[in-house]
C-alpha cells in the first residue's frame, strides 16, 4: 500500500525542479508576474484544479473534493527581497540585486506539491481546498489585504492555514502554538529640526544629533517603565542620519525605527508614549519635530482550536521527536489578514541544517534552505487539507 510519506517522496525530484526554478528567477513583490505565469501553467497541468488570477501577480487553485466539509483556504507567499544573493550555488538567481532571501520559493514549491497530491485523488478531500499564492508579502500593506478587501477570496472560507520555513529550526522540525505567535511590525520615521552652525561653537545652536541621541536613549524607556513586563513591546531606531562634515552642526537629524507587539491594545497605545518622550526632549532642549507613525500589519494570533489541531497533525505526520511548541517572533506576516475573516493558524517547518549551510538568518544574501524540509512542509499541508475541521457547536 502506498503511503502518503511515499508519495511525497515520489514528488522529491519535482519539488526540488519547483524551488530551484522560483530561486533563479526571483520577483519583488507587486512584480511577480513570470513567477505568477510560472505557477498557473504548474497548476493547470494539474485534473480537477479550478486555476484563475485574483490579482495581476497572484494565482488561485480550487479542488472540490469527493467528500462533505468545510471551505479551507492554504496560502503561500511567491515575493522575493531586494537583496543581492551571495550563494554560488548552481541555481543562485540570475536576477541582480534580488534573491529569494525568505525561504517564499520553498513555500511555494511545498504548495504545488500539495496541489498536485489532492489533484491525484480528490475524492478523499472533504469540502473545498483554496491554494494561493500570494504576492507581495514583503511590501506593506501586503499582498493579503488586497486579497482580501479587494477579491472574493474569502468569502465561504471557514479555515485557514499555511506555514513559514524557518532557518532557526533544525530541517524537518515543525512547530505550532495557540495565541499570539507573530508581532505587529509598525514604523516610525521622525526630523528632529534644530538650529545648525559651527561646530566649534554648540553654544549658538540647538544641535539635532545630540537631542536625536537623547530621544533614541529615552524611547527605550517606554519598553521599560511605561510598559509591564509580561507586555512584550520592541522599540528600536535602525536608521540615523544627519550632517554633512566634522565641523558643521547641522539643522536637522532623520531617524527610522519599528515599533512591534503581540497586544493589540498596547499597539494602540504605544504611539502615544512614544510621542509623548520625543515631544519631552525636543522641547527641553529647543527644538521641534515631525512624527510620522505608520502601522504595518496585524499581529499573527493563532485561534487556539487550529493550532490545537495543526499540533495533533504535525505529531501524527513527523512524530513527537520532529515537534516542538512554537515560541512568538517579533517578526510580522501579512498572513494576519486572512485571520481578520475566517479563524486560522500559521505554523514553521524547520528548514536549518549545517550540511546544507542553511542556519543563514532570514534576509541575509546567504540565506537558503534545506530541501528536505519541502517534504515534510508538503506533509503537514497535506494533512491539514485532510484533516482539519471546524469544532462542533
Amino acid at each position: 500500500m502506498t503511503t502518503t510519506q511515499d508519495r511525497v517522496a515520489d514528488l522529491r525530484e519535482q519539488l526540488l525542479a519547483w524551488r530551484r526554478h522560483l530561486h533563479m528567477h526571483p520577483e519583488v513583490g507587486f512584480q511577480e508576474h513570470q513567477t505568477a505565469a510560472y505557477i498557473e501553467n504548474e497548476l493547470r497541468q494539474m485534473p480537477g484544479l479550478t486555476v484563475s488570477r485574483p490579482t495581476e501577480t497572484s494565482v488561485l487553485a480550487v479542488l472540490k473534493g469527493g467528500q462533505p466539509g468545510r471551505t479551507l483556504l492554504l496560502r503561500a507567499d511567491i515575493d522575493a527581497l531586494p537583496i543581492h544573493e551571495e550563494n554560488t550555488f548552481e541555481f543562485a538567481s540570475k536576477t541582480p540585486g534580488v534573491m529569494h532571501a525568505c525561504g517564499h520559493d520553498g513555500h511555494t514549491a511545498i504548495l504545488l506539491g500539495v496541489a498536485r497530491m489532492l489533484s491525484d485523488h480528490p475524492q478523499a478531500v472533504p469540502g473545498e481546498v483554496r491554494m494561493i499564492f500570494q504576492h507581495a508579502e514583503e511590501i506593506g500593506p501586503g499582498g493579503a489585504e488586497e486579497l482580501v478587501m479587494e477579491t472574493p477570496l474569502m468569502e465561504g472560507v471557514d479555515v485557514v492555514t499555511g506555514l513559514h520555513l524557518n532557518s532557526q529550526l533544525p530541517a524537518g522540525m515543525v512547530a505550532v502554538k495557540p495565541g499570539a505567535f507573530m508581532a505587529s511590525p509598525d514604523m516610525i520615521e521622525l526630523t528632529i529640526r534644530g538650529r545648525g552652525g559651527h561646530g566649534a561653537h554648540p553654544e549658538e545652536t540647538v544641535d539635532p544629533i545630540a537631542v536625536g541621541a537623547q530621544v533614541v536613549a529615552n524611547l527605550q524607556h517606554v519598553v521599560s517603565r511605561q510598559v509591564a513586563a509580561q507586555d512584550a513591546l520592541v522599540v528600536s531606531i535602525t536608521s540615523f542620519h544627519s550632517g554633512t562634515t566634522h565641523n558643521v552642526i547641522p539643522d536637522t537629524a532623520q531617524m527610522m525605527g519599528t515599533v512591534r507587539t503581540f497586544d493589540p491594545a498596547l499597539r494602540e497605545k504605544a504611539p502615544k508614549l512614544i510621542e509623548r518622550v520625543i515631544k519631552g526632549v525636543c522641547e527641553a532642549h529647543g527644538a521641534t519635530y515631525d512624527l510620522r507613525y505608520e502601522f504595518g500589519y496585524r499581529p499573527v494570533i493563532n485561534t487556539d482550536w487550529v493550532a490545537a489541531q495543526l499540533r495533533e497533525i504535525a505529531l501524527d505526520t513527523v512524530g513527537p521527536e520532529h515537534y516542538q511548541d512554537a515560541r512568538p517572533t517579533m517578526g510580522g506576516e501579512d498572513f494576519s489578514a486572512y485571520m481578520e475573516k475566517a479563524p486560522g493558524a500559521y505554523f514553521n517547518v524547520g528548514s536549518g541544517s549545517d550540511e546544507a549551510d542553511s542556519r543563514w538568518p532570514h534576509h541575509h544574501p546567504r540565506f537558503t534552505l534545506d530541501e528536505t524540509a519541502l517534504e515534510t512542509g508538503v506533509r503537514m499541508l497535506h494533512a491539514a487539507a485532510l484533516r482539519l475541521t471546524l469544532p462542533e457547536a
